[in-house]
């Protein structure tokens, strides 16, 4: 990215991305497994960077805002201070010159570690923002993969494509992978899919963060050996079932693509799919539920993407099944979001 350059001060950006619900074919979209195809659905609420410029006085060249996290941290770049490691590698990533300093404030309408990209877009965004401070502007596309070098190369962490692609592109897409490569082919959803579908997903929280752990790199391992193919295989014509169903409006279908996942998912590695999640997936298919999808790559927290029955009641039968279900989950309201990351300026 180019470097920022700013003129004076007092100048204002503000830049917002949707994250992504329903990724059918994730964990196809990595380095160990090569080639992917992940469909994925973009809502909201939105990821919210505002960045405003003063000129560089005697304080800090940063001061970082996140409310949703109860923080607020002042530093140098160069001090590296680590304690927000993946902002902090992104502003790098933006090279603030020496002289300008700037207020950063973030806000996530979906907690962080709830397995729907929340992280990837906050780079997305705070990216996106960085560069409207600077000559010209770069295509959301090369700013998904800043974004995910940011991730993969400056902090040495795990982290397919799709997340970043989806925040910068939004609306319904499925993603074509040849790492780190990849096609983002949106899928037209007519207006009557479109009102279904807002109407019938339903994305549950499962009580806590989902992290990385011991399951992922025993999967991680297990793919980068050249096991788990038949999986991926599964994965890749789920998404690409997701795709062709939304398409053509079959809900019912997109359900069976979505269940199809996660028995694919739950194959790579049993505790993919938490006690939790299970719980809650029965409780679904009792209410008629279509479908339903782990977010992310799994495991213990994060959240989960249901898909309502058809019909006027099922969703309202779906949510009652949801609240009598076992563990501290909670029901995170959503909405489509037919845009992706979107920059305003001014000052």
């Amino acid at each position: 990215m180019s470097p920022v350059s700013v003129a004076g001060g007092g100048r204002w950006v503000r830049a917002v991305a949707p994250v992504r619900v329903c990724d059918v074919g994730g964990w196809t979209d990595t380095w160990f497994a090569r080639v992917g195809a992940v469909f994925s659905i973009a809502v909201q609420p939105l990821v919210e960077v505002t960045i405003r410029t003063r000129p560089r006085d005697d304080g800090h060249q940063v001061v970082l805002h996140a409310p949703d996290l109860e923080r607020r941290d002042a530093f140098d770049l160069v001090a590296k201070p680590g304690r927000q490691p993946l902002l902090e590698a992104a502003l790098e990533a933006a090279r603030l010159p020496e002289d300008v300093a700037v207020e950063v404030t973030v806000r996530a309408g979906v907690p962080p570690g709830s397995g729907t990209g929340t992280s990837a877009a906050v780079v997305v965004a705070l990216l996106g923002a960085c560069d409207r401070l600077t000559p010209g502007v770069t295509p959301p596309l090369d700013i998904a993969r800043a974004a995910h070098r940011v991730e993969t190369v400056e902090l040495g962490q795990q982290s397919g494509v799709q997340d970043q692609l989806a925040a910068a592109c939004g609306g319904v897409n499925l993603i074509e992978v040849r790492y780190p490569e990849a096609d983002v082919h949106p899928v037209a959803v007519s207006a009557t899919a479109a009102e279904a579908l807002g109407r019938r997903l339903v994305l549950v929280s499962l009580g806590h963060p989902h992290r990385s752990s011991d399951i992922h790199e025993d999967v991680i391992a297990r793919l980068g050996a050249g096991g788990g193919r038949a999986e991926l295989d599964v994965l890749r014509s789920a998404a690409r079932s997701a795709a062709a169903a939304v398409g053509s409006g079959e809900l019912e279908d997109l359900g069976r693509a979505m269940a199809t996942a996660t028995e694919a998912t739950r194959s790579l590695h049993p505790a993919l799919v938490s006690d939790e999640a299970e719980a809650l997936i029965e409780a679904a298919r009792r209410s008629g539920a279509s479908g339903w999808k782990p977010n992310g790559a799994g495991g213990d927290g994060g959240s989960l993407t249901l898909l309502a029955g058809p019909g006027p009641a099922a969703t309202e039968r779906l949510l009652e099944a949801v609240a009598g279900a076992p563990g501290a989950h909670a029901v995170l309201p959503v909405s489509l979001a037919d845009h992706g990351l979107l920059v305003t300026t001014g000052g």
